[in-house]
Formats: C-alpha cells, structure tokens, sequence
C-alpha cells in the first residue's frame, strides 16, 4: 500500500471487492510511527504469537512467585514447618490457572486487567491452600494451624493479584502497543478512538474500513466482502494485530460473512455490539440447540439487592468515619484558620428517584462562591457540567483537599444517613438534572454516589451525555463486586490528585 511520504497520517480509502486498487473504504489514523512500506507476510500474525508468549509467560511466572511467596510468609510469620513441602503443589497453581482460562483471557480483550480476575483468582487461592493441607496432613501427624492456613490464603490471593498487575505492566513494556483496524461506522471509530487514546498503551488504531453492501442483486456478498486473502494482504500491510468489527445492521448476513472470513487469518477479533449499551454485562448466554439467545437480567435491584447494598454502605461508612475522625479534626482547624466562613457546604443535589437532598462537603472555596457562578459561566470547561481547571473561587486548604479528595468525607455522613451510597451514579445540581431527560433518568434508580464509574475515567473530561450512559450502565450491571472494583479503582485517581 502506497502512503504519502510527506503525510503518512493523510486519509486514505480501500475499496475491498476490488483487488488492484484498495480505495474508498479504509480511513487510516494517525499513526506517525508506521514505516510507511509493506510488512512481509505473516509478520503481524509472528507478532501476534510473540505478544500472546510474552502475557502468558508473565502470568504464569507470576503465579508460581506468588505461590512460593505465600509458603515463605508463612514460614517466617506463621511458624510454619511445612513450607517446603507445599512446593509440591507450586505446577498445581499453574495447572489450576490454566484450567480456568487465566492465562488464555488476556489474547481475547483488549483491556487485560487484573481486578476483573479476582474472584478467579480468589478461588484459586482457596485450592492452593487445600492442596497445601493436604499434603501436611499425609506427610505429619499434625496439619497446619487455622492460623496458617488462613495466612496462607490470605498472602497467595494478595500476592497473586499484585505480581500479575506487574506481569502485565512488564509484559506490556516488552511488546509493542496492540495495533487495531476497525471495521465500522466512521461515528463508531472516532468514538473507540478517543475511548483508546485515554489509555494510549494499550492499543491503537491504525485504520478504518467499511463492509461495502452489494450494489446489485447480480453481485453476491462473498464478492462484496473482502476474501481472506485480501484481508491478510491488508493486515499484513498496516501489521494489524487486531480487528475490531461493529456489526453492520442493514445487513447481518454480511457482517457474519466478514467475521467467518476475518477469524480464518488468525488475527484476534473483537465485536462492537450496539446492544451492549444498553443491557452492558448484564446478560446471560442461553443455548437451544445451537440457536444462541441472550438473557437480559430484569433493570434495576432486588429487594434483597437493596437490603445487601444497604448494609455494604452502612459498614463502610462507618468504619470511614472512625477511621479517619482524627483526620476530619485536622481538617476542620485548617479550614477555620484559612479562611472565614463554615467548615461544611452544604449544597442541594438530586437523589434517588429525582427526590433533592442536602449533600456535605468540606468547604474548598471562598464563603458564597455559588453567587460568583453565573459570571464563571464562559470559563467553564466541560460539556454539560461546570467544571474550571484553576477555579478562582477555590482556597488554598481547598485546593489541596480537592486533590486529594478529602473534601468529599462528609458525604460519608449522607451515606450513614441513606440519603447517598458508597458507589453509584454522579449527585447532580438541580440545572444539571434538569438536562437528563427520557430514559436516561433511570439513572436515578440508585442512591448517588461518593464515587462511579465517571470518577474512575476521570469525571472532569467525560462529558454529561457519556456520564449518564455510564450511570445507566451501572444501574443495569450493579452487584456488590462492581462496586469493590470501582472503590478499588478510585484509590489510584486520589493518589494521583484527580479530584471529583
């Protein structure tokens, strides 16, 4: 494929049903980095295999230090005898991760996290530790204490989980960035781009192509879609490691072709379903007789859900408001010597089923900052929300605190209260509620929450429309595990001073 040397990046087509001349249906990004000449064949497929080495190497390393780890630990804290001979069971850690598909995961997605794993990686723990038992109990007269078996447990689920997320970030330094050509809607791609781009060591986009409808009733759909040949001529030019294909809705029948057609090359294959906006994970696959159905779970919660999230906001709260009571006094005499004006703001917010409440906060800015609003108006930054990078009104034991988010601890008492959760959909104003409008104001199904999904993918650049999809999707997928997941995520945003 012929590249412009002075703009390597220039839009480019490729009409797939024609073999001598690729125009028309292939846009390429961006890519500064492309050497700008054909790859020999099969290079991108090489690089695939070495990609997915490297992972499942990483990982199963990973798990055999973790598990010798854990033995050692206990060994030196728990006044183990036995340490050396749980190494019997070390290749069972492999074996029973292998079993599991945990080191197969990370050639499917595209987003190769570690947390998601965890329940997983929770049951592997547990058959280490059996395993562990019960070579004791054949090899001694006394097995192992709780004790140290629970130090056991507790040290293989710990240790397993932060030595893969180094295995992932090594694995990620020592194989190049994931290269993915869409096969889609231009509207799609752009949207898929900036999802990437927030990530931008994960993959990249390298070129967009469009499935071409027949344009007759003479011309078949296998001379419309690009044969397999042609498609590993293109992957072989741009050394595509992946394809990523949003189902083409005028013609399904053609979309099933192209994607029969593409998993023959042996590159990896993502689906973009449009459906999975609306229910996101909250689905189960039902097989008839190879007829594949999927199950959209009922919206919202259980009365039982409710009870369960409930009690996970109350015990939370609680030991947040014990904990961290030395740190609220602390806060409270800086506030006052800082500037005049109360220590808490109270402002009114919309809550579940669109009933206002009056959330908490430690006060940031100077004392009626909210009279000064209307003329901050053209500074705003953000679609749909107001939102000012270096907000005048802000003090200076404000700004500190909104770095860290310790202005946010007095929600915990809204939590106590009932009137927030933990976890779930961003407290709106009034005027930004009001703009929510149809179906998306099932958003407000749930309590808001101190944190969500939008403060993990840093509040401030998602904009009002995006927010409330990722509220929605919330709502539809919540069970207590996505709720761990986003109060674990949110840590490493607070370290990094990315206030709400």
């Amino acid at each position: 494929m012929d590249l412009d040397s002075e703009h390597r990046t220039a839009p480019r087509h490729v009409r797939s049903r024609q073999r001598d001349a690729h125009e028309d249906s292939l846009k390429l990004a961006p890519d500064p980095g492309y050497p700008g000449r054909m790859a020999s064949r099969g290079r991108a497929r090489r690089e695939i295999e070495r990609r997915d080495a490297i992972f499942r190497a990483g990982l199963a390393t990973a798990d055999v230090i973790a598990a010798v780890g854990s033995l050692v630990l206990v060994g030196l804290v728990g006044g183990g005898r036995s340490d050396w001979l749980g190494l019997v069971a070390v290749p069972l850690v492999v074996v029973g991760g292998k079993l599991k598909g945990l080191y197969d995961r990370d050639e499917v997605l595209i987003n190769k996290t570690t947390l998601d794993q965890a329940p997983e990686l929770f049951q592997l723990a547990t058959l280490y530790t059996l395993l562990v038992w019960f070579f004791d109990v054949l090899a001694f007269d006394r097995p192992p204490t709780a004790r140290q078996l629970a130090l056991l447990w507790g040290a293989l689920f710990v240790l397993t989980v932060a030595a893969r997320r180094l295995a992932r970030w090594v694995s990620r330094q020592l194989s190049s960035v994931e290269r993915c050509l869409f096969v889609g809607s231009d509207e799609s791609f752009m949207r898929l781009q900036a999802k990437l781009e927030v990530h931008d060591d994960r993959a990249q986009l390298v070129g967009r192509m469009s499935i071409i409808e027949p344009e007759s009733e003479s011309e078949s759909e296998s001379d419309v879609v690009s044969h397999a040949d042609q498609l590993d001529q293109l992957i072989d030019d741009l050394l595509v490691h992946r394809v990523v294909i949003e189902p083409n809705e005028a013609s399904p029948q053609l979309t099933l072709d192209f994607v029969r057609e593409a998993n023959t090359t042996g590159i990896r294959i993502s689906l973009l379903p449009r459906i999975l906006e609306v229910v996101g994970s909250s689905i189960e696959v039902d097989d008839i007789d190879g007829l594949t159905l999927l199950g959209v779970r009922p919206f919202g919660l259980t009365r039982s859900a409710k009870i369960l999230k409930r009690g996970f906001d109350i015990l939370g709260s609680g030991v947040g408001l014990s904990v961290l009571a030395p740190v609220i006094g602390l806060i409270t005499v800086l506030i006052r010597i800082d500037t005049p004006g109360p220590v808490i703001f109270r402002q009114t917010r919309i809550g579940r089923d669109g009933e206002p409440f009056t959330m908490l906060k430690f006060r940031t800015m100077t004392d009626g900052a909210d009279t000064q609003k209307r003329a901050l108006l053209p500074m705003n930054q953000a679609d749909g929300l107001f939102k000012i990078a270096d907000d005048p009104r802000i003090t200076r034991v404000g700004r500190t605190l909104r770095g860290l988010s310790l202005d946010e601890i007095p929600q915990l008492v809204n939590v106590w209260r009932g009137d927030m959760s933990l976890v779930g959909p961003r407290p709106l104003v009034i005027d930004e509620d009001a703009r929510i409008l149809g179906l998306d104001r099932r958003r407000s199904h749930l309590k808001p929450g101190m944190t969500g999904p939008w403060q993990i993918l840093a509040s401030s650049r998602v904009p009002l429309a995006e927010m409330v999809k990722l509220d929605y999707l919330y709502v539809a997928n919540w069970s207590v595990w996505a709720d761990v997941k986003i109060l674990v995520r949110t840590l490493p945003y607070i370290l990094a001073r990315r206030g709400m």
